[in-house]
This record gives C-alpha cells, sequence and structure tokens, in this order.
C-alpha cells in the first residue's frame, strides 16, 4: 500500500517567486528512515529538503541535500516556518526546532518578515590553504575558518560577482563548502557560497553561511546590525543582527508548490 507524504516547495529570503532560495518542507507525522528522506532529497535535488516532526508544542528537524545529511541549513528552517504558519496555522509568532547538531533553533514572524535565531559560528582566521588558492581566478585577502565552511574575503562586490570557482578543487578541501566575500555597494556585505561536496556547486542563498559572516563583518565593520546580500543567480536579501553568541538572520519567503508524495 502506498503512503502520501505532502511537500510544500518554499523559495526563502525573497519576496518575489523565482528567486531566492528553493527549499522543500516535509512535515511528518513520525521520522522516516535516513535512506528514505535521503531518496527524497535526491529526487527533489533541491540544495535542501527539510523534514519535520511534531514533539509537543515544537519540532524536530532534519535537512538533507541530493547526497548528504547536512547539520544546520537556514533557508530550508526559514521555509519549514513559513509552511507552519501559513499552511498549518501554528497559533503563536514563534516556533521552536530542535535539530541534532545545533540544539535550539527558534523562528520568529513578524508581519511578512520571518527571524532565525541561530548560534553563532566558531570562526578563526588562517591560512589559505592550498586547494583554495588555486580553486578560484582571484586570490583572496583573508581566510577564516568555522566549524564546517571557509570563509574567503576579497576587496570589492565586483570580484565576487566574477569569481569562477573550480569544484574539483574546492571539493579537495574536505569542508562542506566555501564562502566568497565582500563588502558590498549597496548592502554592508555581499557572499556567494558554494558547496559541490554537498552535492550543491552554488547554493542561492544559505542562511548557514551568514553565522559564520555576521560575526567577521560585525568585527570589521564595528556595527551588529547589518545589510547583506547573496549574488547568486536568483539571488538573495537577508538582514543579520550579532547578539553575543546568537545571529538573527531575517528574510521573507513565498509558496511555490503543494503536493504530494507517494511513496
Amino acid at each position: 500500500m502506498s503512503k502520501k507524504i505532502k511537500i510544500h516547495q518554499v523559495d526563502a529570503f525573497t519576496e518575489k517567486l523565482f528567486h531566492g532560495n528553493p527549499a522543500a518542507v516535509c512535515v511528518l507525522d513520525g521520522w522516516l528512515s535516513d535512506d528514505l528522506m535521503q531518496k527524497i532529497g535526491s529526487e527533489n535535488n533541491l540544495s535542501e529538503t527539510a523534514f519535520i516532526v511534531p514533539k509537543g508544542d515544537e519540532y524536530e528537524i532534519r535537512w538533507f541535500t541530493p547526497t548528504v545529511e547536512v547539520d544546520l541549513c537556514g533557508h530550508a528552517t526559514l521555509a519549514s516556518a513559513f509552511v507552519l504558519f501559513e499552511h498549518y496555522s501554528h497559533p503563536t509568532k514563534k516556533i521552536n526546532f530542535h535539530s541534532k547538531s545545533r540544539g535550539m533553533l527558534a523562528v520568529e514572524k513578524n508581519d511578512n518578515v520571518l527571524t532565525l535565531d541561530f548560534p553563532v559560528d566558531s570562526v578563526n582566521k588562517v591560512d589559505v590553504p592550498e586547494s583554495l588558492l588555486n580553486a578560484f581566478n582571484l586570490k583572496p585577502q583573508e581566510c577564516y575558518k568555522g566549524k564546517t565552511d571557509y570563509l574567503l574575503i576579497y576587496s570589492s562586490q565586483e570580484e565576487i560577482e566574477n569569481i569562477e570557482p573550480d569544484f574539483n578543487l574546492i571539493l579537495s578541501s574536505g569542508e562542506r563548502g566555501v564562502i566568497v566575500s565582500a563588502t558590498g555597494n549597496d548592502t554592508d556585505f555581499v557572499s556567494r557560497f558554494f558547496a559541490p561536496q554537498a552535492g550543491v556547486n552554488e547554493d542561492p542563498v544559505t542562511g548557514s553561511a551568514h553565522t559564520t559572516l555576521t560575526p567577521v563583518w560585525s568585527k570589521k565593520l564595528n556595527k551588529t546590525f547589518l545589510t547583506a546580500k547573496q549574488i547568486s543567480k536568483r539571488g538573495g536579501e537577508l538582514k543579520c543582527e550579532l547578539i553575543g553568541d546568537r545571529v538573527k538572520i531575517s528574510g521573507s519567503a513565498v509558496t511555490y508548490l503543494v503536493g504530494e508524495i507517494e511513496i
């Protein structure tokens, strides 16, 4: 007998359809097997598919790329909250998600803006690994290392726009991905994110990367509230605030698809 699973696809960190970062969201009664969730993530072929299960008044959450389960995903968490608010009539303006590796993740709703409350990344300045020196057509000014990603700092938005990555060399870095960033022309900073290790060559908008970007740019610009753009082809806009050891990341979302998976 086949089983039907409700699925929503949401464009996150944008107010316009076909922009931002698309994520699939499946609200489950109980956990599916890891293998099945990975197969669904692969079949969806989006940078992220989120699975959420009610736990009292809160939810457990997990995220799968087309190839692996990841420790943290911002845009799919924002998309999950959006689905619960818009399609499941969540009764309060705040949702708490429990994640396996990053603890409690909260999302608050204020009109059409959703705000993620995530733990700040632990970031250290390091020498640029040899593999990354050769992975891009432009040499970075600085390199930082977070828990799962490298962050390369460049001198201008134009350099970020013109970067040409070698995905095979990025793969050899051994980390989840590489963020490239610089001050923006009309925002505090801009970025792009490359994660071939996770089956996503370039992610359209990466909420989790901003847990790394925010403390670095907060220190550089001497401010705790920052505006940001991820300048991928689809593009996305975020507002970030550093509060102690937490980062608040705000954006909007829109529904693209509501359907059913038949297993």
